[in-house]
C-alpha cells in the first residue's frame, strides 16, 4: 500500500502484507491447474458433442456444443488474463497487466451473447421444420456432459466470490451441467411422446440460460472496465467509515475502482487537522482491507481542505 502523509506529501510504503489481509490470492497460483483441466476436458467434449450431435440430428446437442466451445475460449482467455495479472509492473505499465483480466471478462461476455443469437436463429428454423432425433445417442452424450461440466464447476467453486473471471468460469460450467440435464430430459420426452418440437424448444431454454449468465457477466465486466465501484462495495459505507475515523473532519476526492477482477484500489483525501502518523495510516488501510476487501489504498492527509482544488464534489 502507498500512503501520502501531510501537506509535504511525504510517501510511506508498506508492501509486506498489502494483498493478504483477507486471504486474498491471485488466480494463477491456485487455479491455473483448474483452468488447464477444465479447458482440456471441455475441448474434448465439444468435439464429441459436435460429432454425435450431427450424427443424431440433434439441434439441442449441437447448440450445447457451440455453447461449450465458447466456454473453452472463455476458460483460455481467463487463464491467460490471470497469468498476465500476476506479471510484475514495468516502467510503461506501472500497475502491471492486472486489467487484462477485466478485458478477458468483457470479451467472454460478448462471446456468450453472440452464441445466444446463433442458437436462437437455428432453434426457430428447426421449430418450423422439425427433424427426427436419435434420442439414445443424445442421452448418453448429454449425460457425459453433466459429469464433465459439473466436475469442472466444482474446480472453480472455492474462488467464485473473489474474482469475476473465476465466477464467470464457475457460472459457465454450472449452467452447462444444468443445460445437459435439460438435453437428457428432452431426449427422453421425444422417445416417449414423439414430440420433435421438444428438441428446438430445449435449445431455446439453453439460449435463455446462456443469455442470463452472459448478461450478468457483461454488466459486471463493463462496470469494471469503466472504473465503476466493484460489486459488493458500497461507496457510501466506505465514506461513512472514513468520515468516522478519529480526528477526520472531512472526506473528499474518494475513488474506488477495480485494478483487476480480484483486486480493488482506493484513493481519498482525508482532512485531519491534527495531522497523521504511520500508526493511523496503517490502521486505516488494515480496516479497509478487512471491512471492504480493498487491498490497495492511497491516502492523502490534509490539515485543511480549504486549499485542495479537488475538494468540491463536482471536481474529479
Amino acid at each position: 500500500m502507498r500512503y501520502i502523509s501531510g501537506m509535504a506529501h511525504a510517501h510511506h510504503h508498506d508492501h509486506s502484507d498489502s494483498h493478504d489481509h483477507a486471504g486474498h490470492s491471485h488466480a494463477p497460483t491456485n487455479f491455473g491447474w483448474a483452468f488447464a483441466i477444465g479447458a482440456s476436458l471441455n475441448a474434448g467434449f465439444v468435439i464429441v458433442e459436435l460429432i454425435f450431435g450431427y450424427a443424431a440430428n440433434s439441434l439441442a446437442l449441437i447448440s450445447d456444443a457451440v455453447h461449450n466451445l465458447s466456454d473453452v475460449i472463455a476458460l483460455l482467455l481467463a487463464w491467460g488474463a490471470a497469468w498476465l495479472s500476476a506479471k510484475q509492473p514495468t516502467q510503461q505499465h506501472t500497475y502491471g497487466y492486472r486489467r487484462a483480466s477485466i478485458l478477458a471478462a468483457l470479451f467472454n461476455a460478448g462471446l456468450l451473447l453472440v452464441a445466444v443469437g446463433g442458437i436462437i436463429v437455428e432453434a426457430i428454423n428447426r421449430l418450423q421444420e422439425p427433424s427426427a432425433v436419435s434420442s439414445w445417442t443424445v442421452v448418453v452424450v448429454a449425460a457425459l456432459g453433466i459429469a464433465i461440466n459439473g466436475g469442472t464447476a466444482l474446480l472453480f467453486m472455492r474462488g467464485r466470490h473473489g474474482d469475476l473471471n473465476i465466477r464467470g468460469a464457475y457460472l459457465h460450467m454450472a449452467a452447462d451441467a444444468g443445460v445437459s440435464c435439460g438435453v437428457v430430459v428432452a431426449a427422453i420426452v421425444i422417445m416417449l411422446t414423439g414430440w420433435l418440437w421438444v428438441d428446438p424448444a430445449i435449445s431455446l431454454v439453453i439460449a435463455a440460460v446462456v443469455l442470463a449468465s452472459g448478461w450478468g457477466l457483461a454488466r459486471d465486466s463493463v462496470n469494471l472496465a469503466l472504473d465503476g465501484v466493484p460489486r459488493g462495495i458500497e461507496l457510501a459505507k466506505v465514506r461513512d467509515f472514513l468520515g468516522g475515523l478519529d480526528g477526520v473532519s472531512e472526506v473528499h476526492d474518494l475513488h474506488i475502482w477495480a485494478m483487476s477482477t480480484n483486486e480493488t484500489a482506493l484513493t481519498v483525501h482525508l482532512v485531519r487537522p491534527a495531522g497523521t502518523d504511520d500508526k493511523f495510516l496503517h490502521h486505516v488501510c488494515e480496516e479497509l482491507s478487512l471491512r471492504f476487501n480493498i487491498h490497495h489504498a492511497t491516502l492523502q492527509i490534509e490539515t485543511s481542505g480549504d486549499v485542495c482544488k479537488l475538494a468540491p464534489a463536482e471536481r474529479v
